[in-house]
């Protein structure tokens, strides 16, 4: 728990300085690296792709897609996303028809998931960054706020009045209680860190919307940790990776956040 705690207070501050003071391109290719080792460990450390080439692949597609995301964001994602998808969908079949015998299917399947998904999902805290005209690099702490945050307040409220199971096989220690206490906990995190930035940023962030992003994250960020959870657990892993000491992997650390950022960019794309 130590380790733990003292890794998150760094990681944290590591996070102001990537959001605030070092320049953009720091930012861009911390979140390139996040991508590329997420589609690594959903894929390698699970063992769902076991194809070397396979896993060589999903891994370039996804630091293509993540490598130049703002390039395309600031021209436009079709006609390169659409060549990533083709690239992927031709190579990975290349890929098969070669090792037939000792690759399964599924394995492309999986590919397109670690490749172009896991990728999507979590440059959608980059895309919500370069909002530059609704203070993005402050906007973007609101869905880390609503699942890190819920999850903090889950977890105290876990450990005092957790009494009934959520999904005892999945995750043992989440609680029925903790989840309530995350939901009410993000709601009024959210709520408040909405008020904060209307009044110092002039934001104009409507405050059932950070209500709406503090229990929705919170519930989404349950999902998501319990779905990534399905598959450590089908697949015989305790964690994706040990990057962050007392954490686990990309993961295990964002696996919640790559559930809420969508969310948060379509609510605030909607609002504005």
């Amino acid at each position: 728990m130590k380790t733990r705690v003292l890794f998150g207070v760094v990681g944290f501050v590591f996070v102001l300085l990537a959001l605030y003071v070092f320049p953009p391109v720091v930012l861009e290719l911390i979140v390139a690296a996040l991508c590329v080792l997420a589609t690594y460990e959903v894929l390698g450390s699970t063992g769902l792709v076991r194809n070397r080439l396979m896993l060589m692949l999903s891994c370039l597609i996804s630091f293509l897609f993540a490598a130049g995301h703002s390039s395309l964001v600031k021209f436009g994602m079709q006609a390169v996303v659409q060549v990533l998808v083709l690239s992927m969908l031709l190579l990975s079949f290349v890929i098969l028809l070669r090792f037939h015998d000792s690759m399964r299917a599924g394995e492309i399947a999986w590919g397109f998931f670690g490749a172009l998904i896991v990728p999507y999902l979590m440059l959608s805290l980059l895309r919500i960054f370069q909002m530059e005209y609704h203070h993005g690099p402050f906007l973007v702490l609101l869905p880390l706020l609503a699942a890190w945050g819920a999850d903090t307040c889950a977890l105290f409220t876990g450990l005092f009045f957790g009494k009934h199971k959520l999904a005892p096989v999945v995750s043992p220690k989440k609680t029925v209680e903790g989840a309530v206490g995350g939901v009410i906990g993000g709601a009024l995190l959210v709520m408040l860190a909405a008020v904060l930035m209307n009044v110092f940023l002039d934001l104009e962030l409507p405050i059932w919307a950070g209500a709406a992003l503090g229990a929705g994250g919170a519930v989404l960020g349950v999902l998501g940790d319990l779905s990534f959870s399905v598959i450590k657990r089908q697949t015989g892993i305790k964690d994706y990776g040990s990057i962050f000491p007392g954490h686990g992997g990309v993961l295990d650390r964002f696996d919640s956040v790559l559930f809420v950022a969508p969310v948060a960019e379509i609510l605030f794309r909607v609002i504005w």
